[in-house]
């Protein structure tokens, strides 16, 4: 994949898990990094040196801090009023993104952090900010209103999850179709499809995630 010039992706490595799968590795082809915090330990592992590393550094070893001492930093206290992912995607934002990936952002040892970054993946996609969501493994979308596709493997096992009650929502190229669906909010009847390839979704009001395993293959 080419990155055009107008079009600015940004990847933000986070402390979450990530591994670096062949499918995560041409999406962030051609992309500009920036590390929050102890985020860097990705970056040896994708053979990248992001162009800026923020947040308090309380989650990097004194090893990290100084095997990557060449890196610039912006250097943030421990008692602040953001996370270091939030700073993070501030300062890429800053420098001209026009899509993100936060890689990291799923999974980890705080649980706390993940929930955060997709709330806030949610917010930035209703700013109008292109984002996803990766552990390499699994993949998650913000949904808008209006119409929104996703590249999936065929067979791979995917779900919506609502984070409000949704109007009007319409999955199309998957095995369990919905047309114009009213979701109750709390309902689980969108966790669980299966991808037949480039999924479509519609919605007409509310908020969701798609979370995706293009890995899993285990409902085919």
């Amino acid at each position: 994949m080419t990155i055009a010039a107008t079009d600015q992706l940004f990847v933000v490595l986070l402390g979450g898990t990530l591994e670096p799968t062949p499918r995560f590795r041409a999406m962030v082809h051609g992309a500009r990094f920036i590390a929050a915090d102890g985020g860097i330990r990705h970056a040896a592992a994708l053979g990248v040196t992001p162009e800026i590393w923020v947040g308090d550094f309380d989650s990097s070893s004194a090893e990290e801090l100084q095997a990557w001492a060449h890196v610039p930093r912006e250097p943030y206290p421990v008692a602040k009023n953001a996370t270091d992912g939030e700073i993070a995607v501030g300062a890429a934002l800053e420098r001209g993104a026009t899509r993100l990936i936060l890689a990291g952002a799923l999974g980890g040892e705080r649980s706390d952090h993940a929930l955060m970054h997709l709330l806030h993946a949610a917010a930035l996609r209703e700013a109008g900010v292109d984002v996803m969501l990766t552990s390499g493994m699994e993949e998650a979308w913000p949904l808008a209103t209006g119409r929104t596709a996703v590249d999936l493997p065929a067979e791979s096992l995917f779900s919506v999850l609502g984070l409000t009650a949704l109007a009007g929502l319409s999955i199309e190229n998957v095995r369990y179709p919905l047309h114009g669906f009213d979701l109750a909010f709390g309902s689980s009847r969108t966790v669980s499809n299966v991808a037949l390839g480039r999924v479509t979704i519609t919605l007409d009001s509310g908020r969701a995630i798609l979370l995706a395993r293009p890995h899993d293959f285990s409902g085919a």
